[in-house]
């Protein structure tokens, strides 16, 4: 049995995302994510679809489009956080429409292995108004890997950016065994 996986790199093109000091979410958004399908694309029973596979804006209705088209597994979004004041959070929070099932659990494993490398896990929230989340008919998760506004967090990013691919992945993997 193959199992589709929509791999999401948020933002993109003119939409910039969260940006700081010359750093761009949408950048480290698509090298994460290219990265985390590379991976995945090495298991003969996981197809990888990507949203944007290089820097152009797409809306959200967009990708939740592409993803109920494709009839996918799970959708992975990725981005990276951001508060107004610099260096005063650290750590991945993944969001889902609601804190359950499928979703829920995948959600959990990701972070669990993200943790695992050595970010601080800031939990599960529920944003049922977000529209990749809203829109998409299967198990959907948003990841925030890291403030970008945060040292600490792009140092951590940037030295251990395979890692990070690896852990995405394998809580991808840990959800698909259960």
């Amino acid at each position: 049995m193959t199992n589709t996986i929509i791999l999401d790199a948020g933002h993109g093109g003119m939409d910039l995302g969260a940006a700081f000091n010359g750093r761009a979410e949408k950048e480290d958004t698509l090298a994460l994510v290219l990265a985390v399908g590379e991976i995945l694309g090495s298991f003969e029973d996981i197809d990888v679809i990507y949203t944007r596979d290089q820097d152009y804006y797409i809306s959200p209705s967009t990708r939740a489009d592409i993803a109920n088209e494709a009839d996918a597994d799970y959708f992975i979004s990725i981005h990276r956080n951001s508060t107004p004041v610099p260096d005063t959070y650290s750590g991945v929070e993944s969001l889902v429409y609601q804190n359950a099932g499928a979703a829920g659990r995948i959600a959990s494993n990701i972070a669990g292995q993200l943790e695992a490398i050595g970010f601080q896990d800031l939990g599960i929230t529920e944003r049922p108004n977000l529209t990749v989340l809203k829109n998409t008919a299967m198990p959907a998760v948003l990841v925030e890997i890291g403030y970008i506004n945060t040292a600490a967090d792009n140092i951590f990013f940037d030295d251990n950016f395979d890692a990070i691919a690896r852990a995405i992945a394998d809580g991808i993997l840990e959800s698909l065994g259960e």
